[in-house]
């Protein structure tokens, strides 16, 4: 559109010209409009021609200077790296949470997204920093004790499934050594001996423990420990399938495994895909589960036997528990914790279709 027919924006009204239009200086015009203090008595009288002249020009308070007035953005910040290859699905459970907590308690939220947390975020978060949020939720992150003590410096923050401890940090996690130790011991009572494990990224407290309590679950059980059978991989769908082609193309001559379990659903639904490429069915001849009981584990074919961390309660916690630091620190109260506070959500064994009893299987 030519800039000579280009309609022209009307100037925001702001309190000066409620002011004159109400016959009353721009300070008395904020004392009734933006609950601001003023010495002056302002009578019932004025307070309505001040609150007719504001609808007449169609006033509208600034939000930024009202917050820097109250030093508060009402906005959450969710630091998060979010792989463009692939949707992730733990992401999507824990913001749902976020969201929801966030619209109770009238906060807005901004997303702030890295392509990773070793070489991205050390340069780019401590800047999200600079009064924009009132405090930050970091999701899995993987972030040096060093920058994580440059944040808490300055912004409030809490952790989700943090890998370090860091002093006077909530940080919200499942118990997820005990989630799975259930779902193995599940598969074996299925019947199942030879089970493979393809492990999430090494290394990462979460992948030690599914590791820890595999291997205790086998040892409950009676069943030798085989390190070849256990695979490491990552959490995504395409790690997932890459190592379970792998392991079948190392091992021809190996009878397939009794039952797969895998570090994360995203791993479960590659696993399938690659024997399903192979000609095998599940759980006709490999039962698969996995662990979340994200959206892909109930949209997947055959839905997936997982382990389900309550993530969309984790990320609602996450705001409740990052709030009532904010609001101790603007309420200058010293009280909060010396120390990290864990707080540890119970996980629970999903059943579902892509596991069947050895038997069954083996007759399907």
């Amino acid at each position: 559109m030519p800039a000579s027919v280009r309609k022209k924006r009307a100037r925001a009204a702001t309190l000066a010209d409620v002011g004159r239009a109400a016959g009353v200086s721009a300070m008395a015009a904020s004392a009734v409009l933006n609950s601001a203090r003023t010495s002056s008595r302002i009578s019932p009288d004025t307070r309505a021609r001040i609150v007719a002249a504001a609808q007449l020009l169609n006033y509208r308070p600034n939000a930024a200077a009202r917050a820097l007035l109250a030093r508060r953005m009402n906005t959450i910040g969710v630091a998060a790296v979010v792989d463009a290859g692939e949707l992730n699905t733990y992401f999507l459970e824990v913001f749902n949470g976020l969201l929801e907590a966030a619209a109770q308690h009238e906060q807005n939220t901004t997303v702030f997204t890295f392509h990773d947390w070793t070489h991205d975020v050390p340069a780019r978060l401590p800047r999200f920093c600079d009064g924009r949020v009132d405090g930050l939720i970091l999701i899995a992150p993987l972030v040096a004790m060093d920058v994580l003590r440059k944040i808490a410096g300055h912004t409030p923050y809490v952790t989700i499934h943090n890998d370090l401890a860091v002093p006077g940090v909530v940080n919200l996690e499942s118990d997820e050594e005990a989630g799975a130790f259930t779902l193995v011991t599940h598969l074996i009572a299925q019947g199942h001996r030879r089970i493979l494990h393809l492990t999430g990224n090494r290394g990462r407290r979460g992948s030690e423990r599914r590791i820890a309590a595999y291997r205790r679950a086998l040892e409950a059980a009676g069943i030798v420990y085989d390190p070849a059978l256990v695979v490491d991989s990552s959490y995504s769908t395409p790690a997932g399938a890459q190592s379970m082609r792998t392991w079948l193309q190392q091992n021809p001559a190996a009878p397939l495994p009794d039952a797969v379990f895998c570090a994360n659903d995203g791993i479960a639904v590659g696993v399938m895909e690659v024997l399903a490429e192979a000609g095998y069915s599940v759980p006709g001849d490999v039962s698969v589960a996995g662990f979340d009981d994200s959206l892909v584990a109930r949209t997947a074919s055959p839905q997936l036997t997982t382990v389900r961390q309550p993530l969309r309660a984790m990320g609602r916690q996450a705001v409740e528990s990052l709030l009532l630091q904010i609001r101790a620190e603007h309420e200058h109260d010293s009280g909060m914790p010396a120390t990290q506070t864990a707080i540890v959500f119970p996980t629970e064994l999903i059943a579902r279709a892509s596991v069947a009893p050895r038997a069954r299987a083996a007759a399907t």
